[in-house]
């Protein structure tokens, strides 16, 4: 059921004393005593590079198969693994957020909430055994999102069911206008963006105050709202939606915008580009009261982004 790591270090160099004890706390092993370390058997392999490494500067390592012996024993090392303390120092922190959402702008509002998500996935990657305190984590997260939605992001979209995304002909979408939330941010933005270089050049936009009690006119095509014809779908924010609708989910350059739109707009696994295009649109949205002028900002810096040599294979619409 566990691997154990039993090791003694080399008293020189330090070095690798540092190395081996941060290694062993970023891998959340459970501590039998000094020298002994215990990580669920499954995961036994992530031993072996330590244990090298030991070995290679003078000290000695095993890893072996530890079984419990009864229930009680094995309630006794599976508490070595309890991570209800460290759930709790998170809590502090999403609570801290949630009690200043109110004096906070929008873009450090949703820095600071990537930065709790992020910091609750660390959490759950070692969490080896969740119980109810990760339960509780994963809810209160839920509820911080919604609570940072429903101050900014009146009628943000709650994912439909992949089900599938009907792909569709460009063509049949020529001169059409479109409908989203006012005070576009970088998934409208992004949406914008694509919809009139890629999709309908001639596109006008409709700038809805909240969709639930003032929708979008007849024969517009809505995006980015609870009930709107492209909005998130699964795991996908629109911007994603859009692509895969169109039959543009093949071009590199695309994919890799799609990947800091995601993390900015949902969380998930962070890319280089994010920081970036998180500063300068915010920075935008200061500059540009009118939601035209701020869309037609955007789409240089989204412009420049694809155009940009590291971005994909160098290969272009």
């Amino acid at each position: 059921m566990l691997a154990i790591l039993i090791l003694t270090l080399p008293t020189q160099p330090n070095a690798v004393r540092v190395r081996v004890w941060r290694s062993l706390k970023t891998l959340g092993c459970g501590a039998l005593r000094d020298g002994a370390y215990l990580l669920p058997s499954e995961h036994a392999a992530l031993f072996e590079p330590l244990a090298a490494e030991v070995r290679e500067h003078g000290g000695t390592a095993m890893v072996l198969s530890l079984s419990p012996k009864d229930d009680a024993q094995r309630d006794e090392l599976l508490a070595l693994f309890d991570r209800t303390e460290a759930y709790a120092q998170w809590r502090d922190t999403a609570t801290a957020l949630q009690s200043e959402l109110p004096t906070l702008g929008e873009t450090e509002a949703r820095r600071r909430w990537r930065a709790v998500a992020e910091a609750l996935h660390g959490l759950q990657r070692i969490d080896y055994f969740p119980g109810a305190a990760a339960d509780q984590a994963r809810s209160e997260l839920d509820a911080l999102r919604q609570a940072l939605d429903a101050r900014f992001s009146k009628g943000e979209p709650r994912p439909q069911v992949d089900h599938g995304i009907e792909r569709l002909d460009a063509r049949k979408f020529q001169g059409k206008r479109w409908a989203t939330r006012a005070r576009p941010w970088v998934d409208r933005l992004a949406c914008a963006w694509l919809i009139r270089r890629f999709i309908d050049p001639q596109a006008r936009f409709i700038w809805l105050n909240d969709p639930t009690t003032s929708p979008a006119p007849r024969g517009a095509l809505g995006f980015d709202y609870d009930g709107a014809r492209f909005t998130h779908v699964g795991a996908r924010v629109t911007f994603e939606v859009l692509i895969a609708a169109f039959g543009l989910d093949h071009d590199a350059r695309l994919q890799r915008i799609a990947g800091a739109v995601h993390f900015l707009d949902a969380g998930g696994i962070p890319v280089p580009e994010a920081a970036g295009l998180e500063s300068v649109l915010g920075g935008l949205r200061e500059l540009h009261a009118n939601d035209d002028a701020l869309v037609a900002a955007a789409a240089a810096v989204f412009d420049a982004l694809y155009a940009s040599p590291s971005n994909g294979n160098g290969t272009t619409a």
